[in-house]
């Protein structure tokens, strides 16, 4: 049977903090898979493989991340190298569906 998570502010031992961020971890990484799955339905919609790379958009992304970072409280510059190399992946993943598509 698996422990209940507690809110941060209720964690009273480091296995409740443990448990809290595992979980956490995990609720992350479906949403990561969420997000990678936009990037196959990318990669299908668009016709030309140049417009897999679009500065200007991924210029907005990391901005839109970065003013959650700052609204939220949290490290903006992280949070700003995170999303950079978060959407330099999603182009490559996004590249790489847009190749097996049309082979």
């Amino acid at each position: 049977m698996s422990e209940t998570v507690k809110a941060p502010e209720d964690c009273a031992t480091m296995a409740e903090v443990r448990a809290g961020v595992d979980a956490l971890d995990r609720e992350l990484i479906e949403l990561f898979a969420r997000r990678f799955s936009y990037m196959r339905a990318a990669a299908r919609i668009k016709p030309d493989r140049s417009m897999v790379r679009d500065e200007a958009r991924k210029a907005q992304v990391i901005a839109q991340a970065k003013a959650a970072a700052f609204e939220l409280g949290v490290p903006v510059g992280l949070i700003g190298d995170f999303w950079d190399r978060l959407v330099e992946a999603s182009i490559a993943y996004e590249g790489e569906h847009w190749e097996l598509l049309r082979r």
